[in-house]
């Protein structure tokens, strides 16, 4: 029930009708491009849509990859382009979609209007233009910076002092999460993690995540206090006082407002307890469908603690 052999039959009949377009155009004879970019939408393309609508309503990646393999020849051959040209060139080239992403807006047009289905949302399908919206105007004023020990890209492996805050991003076949925990001392004390489209990006969910647990650190009563995160791109955006990342910025202004907040790098999956369980809450929301944005406390342990 995963289609596979429904992908391999698409694919053994979109390499027969790759090898008929050999057989009738070549670099500089034959049937003219235009008309190879219509025998390609109107043939090859209706071939691979059969039964789109029970596939490919939510294409996995390893759906995607597929059909990315078997369009890329004939984007080739349409655009008589190198073979060293990437797939992503051709399709904006040629102004033809990625096939999984064409495939998909049929499949959801027709269970939409023609079969009355209900689209599924098993997931919170954040939109990645709104993780990665470019923030315009000035992003802080030129003499606001954060204190050079607010940042640090050492392994912060060795911090075993005060409040930590671990986070982590994960993307999979089946989705992505985002994820942190709080520990103290060797105990959990709480847990955050929620599941974003397929469409976003692993960096938007690692952002996505230092984002929550600087709001949530900011939260707490002002104490020592580190994050620690295991993705160096993430770190270096929320410190750049030029980012064009709306994320990043509200990061950055989160913590130069609150400089007892710490964000140190930690190097991944090195036996680090609250690194690991990061980790594991941002793979289990990528993984489970119809996983909510979750919220786990035993927070009034600690909050008794600092009254």
């Amino acid at each position: 029930m995963n289609w596979n052999t429904h992908l391999k039959a698409q694919s053994t009949r979109a390499t027969q009708l790759y090898h008929n377009l050999l057989k009738i155009a070549g670099k500089s004879w034959g049937v003219p491009l235009i008309h190879r970019r219509t025998l390609y939408k109107t043939v090859t393309e209706r071939v691979l849509a059969h039964g789109a609508v029970a596939w490919c309503l939510e294409p996995t990646v390893r759906i995607a990859r597929k059909l990315s393999t078997i369009q890329r020849p004939f984007l080739l051959e349409i655009s008589g382009a190198y073979r060293t040209t990437s797939t992503a060139a051709l399709q904006v080239i040629l102004g033809i979609p990625p096939l999984h992403l064409q495939l998909q807006r049929e499949a959801r047009g027709t269970a939409l209007f023609r079969l009355r289905l209900p689209l599924s949302t098993n997931i919170s399908d954040i939109d990645p233009s709104e993780i990665e919206e470019k923030a315009t105007g000035w992003s802080t004023h030129p003499s606001e910076h954060l204190s050079p020990t607010q940042i640090s890209l050492d392994d912060g492996g060795n911090i075993n002092t005060g409040l930590r805050i671990y986070t982590d991003g994960s993307k999979t076949e089946r989705g992505v999460g985002a994820a942190f925990c709080v520990l103290t001392d060797v105990n959990i004390t709480h847990r955050w993690s929620t599941r974003l489209s397929l469409r976003n990006t692993v960096f938007q969910a690692e952002i996505l995540a230092l984002l929550k647990a600087v709001e949530h650190a900011v939260s707490l009563p002002t104490q020592q206090l580190t994050i620690l995160v295991d993705n160096q791109a993430s770190i270096n955006s929320a410190a750049n006082p030029k980012s064009h990342n709306s994320i990043a910025r509200k990061i950055f202004k989160l913590l130069h407002s609150h400089p007892h907040i710490r964000v140190s790098w930690i190097k991944a999956h090195a036996g680090y307890i609250g690194n690991e369980e990061a980790d594991r809450l941002a793979k289990e929301a990528a993984e489970t469908e119809n996983f909510p944005e979750t919220h786990h406390s035993s927070y009034q342990n600690l909050l008794s603690k600092h009254s």
